[in-house]
């Protein structure tokens, strides 16, 4: 840490600014802020985990204790078998996917039409929507809804796809990449008598993988942990999601033999699994390309 701090030159507070003692004082005041910071944010999913491997009566014991007695790595595979936690496994792997798919060519597609292509008065369309960046999705719902009743499109994961298909913050990401790629390429590309389409899947697709790399990860967690939009579509138990399902076993927990508070802990790990592991695994990519992605060079 100290020879990074002597070698940086870059950014608000250079190494000379580090050997004086009021810096110093302040950058460890940052730190350790950063550092409880950090603990208050994992102290939750800790205790969780934990927390899950606890029979029912270790949860209420007295004195309490922060550890179970055992990790038995059964209670995993038993509350998995109990509920068939595979099958609302897989519809949410369905629904990640398409809102993937959807959100990746869509927004890439009108970002590049702002972007590159910039036909007559895009400049209005992109105006809405940026206007409707600032309006708050919940006041949407209701129409939403209605919508999707009238289209008879309930039970369907149709509208769980599209909605990722139309978000103005990925927009804004792939059109503030597209407009860092050299403009070269374009003209070259037109002087070939290149189609629009054409440029797109064969020259701006290839060149943009960090930014669609970034875009479909957030897509995957916001398509996962989405709760409300599918829960009030999918109302067939065999279509739910995971996160869908964990809401209605807690309303029926008594009703299904053998489950208790304990086990719905377990679900709730199983349940934000995936995330973590998507996140631990693409951190780089997340923490590095969605900055190089939603910032205009």
């Amino acid at each position: 840490m100290l020879k990074r701090l002597q070698s940086k030159s870059g950014g608000i507070l250079t190494a000379a600014d580090y050997k004086k003692r009021g810096f110093r004082a302040v950058y460890v005041l940052i730190l350790f802020i950063l550092f409880v910071a950090v603990l208050t944010a994992l102290i939750p999913v800790l205790w969780l985990f934990l927390s899950s491997f606890k029979e029912a009566g270790e949860l209420t014991s007295t004195p309490y204790h922060l550890f179970p007695k055992a990790f038995d790595i059964k209670k995993l595979v038993e509350v998995w078998n109990m509920l068939n936690f595979w099958q609302y496994f897989l519809n949410t792997i369905i629904v990640v996917i398409g809102a993937v798919i959807c959100s990746v060519l869509f927004n890439g597609l009108l970002a590049y039409t702002f972007a590159i292509v910039k036909p007559k008065g895009y400049k209005i369309f992109f105006a809405l929507v940026m206007a409707s960046y600032m309006i708050p999705a919940i006041t949407s719902i209701v129409p939403l809804y209605n919508q999707i009743v009238n289209m008879q499109l309930i039970n369907s994961y149709i509208p769980l796809w599209f909605m990722f298909g139309a978000n103005a913050y990925y927009l804004i990401m792939f059109k503030n990449y597209f407009e860092s790629l050299p403009k070269a390429l374009f003209e070259a590309a037109e002087m070939d008598k290149c189609g629009k389409f054409k440029t797109f899947f064969k020259i701006v697709v290839p060149m943009s993988r960090p930014i669609i790399g970034v875009v479909a990860i957030f897509t995957m967690t916001a398509a996962w942990s989405d709760f409300l939009l599918p829960y009030l579509i999918l109302q067939d138990e065999s279509m739910m999601t995971v996160m869908v399902k964990i809401y209605n076993l807690q309303s029926t927990m008594g009703s299904v033999q053998g489950f208790g508070p304990d086990k719905l802990l377990m679900i709730l790990t199983i349940s934000i699994l995936p995330q973590i592991l998507i996140f631990a695994i693409f951190q780089k990519q997340i923490t590095g390309s969605s900055a190089a992605g939603a910032v205009k060079e």
